[in-house]
């Protein structure tokens, strides 16, 4: 590793760690500049009951204090306690939902990511050919749809209608859908990139003179065509699990998966602010890890980047 890519590297997770700090302190200024208390909701509950529920979870302190408290509690993993689901702490939550989430962003991205590849190699390989022109009509149509439209669209279809899957994700095979209607629209962008920097890629000159050397047209094509038009999917994967991320919210309710999604609507649907920052900052944190993983094997694919 030379000094110049750990420079690049070291770069690269400060404005991460700068990025998360941000995060972190708008979401929490925001959430402590609603006037309302997390429990002015509880009609039941008298106004000292609501004061000392205040004072038991910090929120009787100075905004800026409380602030400081909540970074030092980060730093050590902790999160707080759940303003409405009583005796859980927020962590707990999120790592319930998260397993859920996971596979179900993984496999969509995964789903986006090989076929995305796939029909655009595809589609620069067969460059104005009927392939390549249908591949192009169901790339347009899929990035103009929203993924709730696509997911209300399979629900319907292949669990209403057809009775081919089931309508929860929890059951046998539930996870099949919610993945694919995470994965479309990510398929078809990464297509429409692929095809991009493969016709770009096979008019180089290296590539001519690979040929001219007598290579295998396969061996041409997979050996250094392929690996140098992954460019642009790789540097598009943070955006893209950042899509899948923000997506489930709304897939995981239309298919009722249990997982961080769900948990972020019913948290702002019950007002428990904990949970709503817990979540907003845990999200914050994959989203900027993937972004930094994504840059690091940009330069490693690529050695040609000029890192300055």
């Amino acid at each position: 590793m030379n000094s110049k890519f750990l420079l690049y590297v070291i770069k690269r997770f400060c404005m991460a760690v700068l990025t998360i700090f941000l995060v972190i302190a708008i979401t929490f200024f925001v959430m402590h500049a609603i006037p309302a208390s997390p429990f002015s909701s509880e009609k039941a509950k008298s106004d000292e009951t609501i004061a000392a529920l205040e004072a038991k979870y910090g929120f009787d302190k100075p905004v800026p204090v409380q602030f400081v408290n909540y970074l030092k509690n980060i730093l050590r993993g902790d999160f707080g306690l759940s303003t409405k689901w009583i005796g859980s702490t927020v962590i707990e939550l999120i790592m319930g939902g998260f397993g859920y989430s996971a596979r179900l962003g993984l496999s969509a991205a995964a789903m986006a990511i090989v076929s995305g590849v796939i029909l655009g190699a595809l589609a620069g390989l067969k460059r104005g050919k009927w392939l390549d022109k249908v591949i192009q009509v169901v790339t347009t149509a899929l990035v103009s749809m929203p993924s709730f439209v696509i997911a209300t669209l399979l629900l319907i279809i292949f669990c209403l209608k057809l009775e081919w899957a089931p309508t929860m994700a929890t059951q046998k095979g539930g996870m099949i859908l919610p993945a694919v209607s995470l994965a479309l629209y990510p398929m078809a962008y990464i297509t429409r990139l692929e095809r991009s920097a493969m016709l770009d890629v096979l008019g180089q000159d290296y590539i001519r003179t690979a040929r001219a050397k007598g290579l295998r047209n396969n061996k041409v094509i997979f050996k250094h065509a392929l690996k140098n038009s992954m460019g642009p999917v790789i540097t598009y994967a943070g955006p893209m699990m950042a899509y899948i991320l923000t997506g489930s919210m709304v897939v995981e309710n239309i298919f009722s998966v249990p997982g961080l999604g769900r948990l972020f609507v019913n948290s702002m649907l019950r007002t428990d602010y904990m949970m709503i920052m817990g979540v907003t900052i845990f999200l914050a944190l994959i989203m900027v890890l993937m972004n930094f993983i994504a840059d690091v094997l940009y330069k490693v694919m690529d050695p040609r980047i000029n890192l300055s």
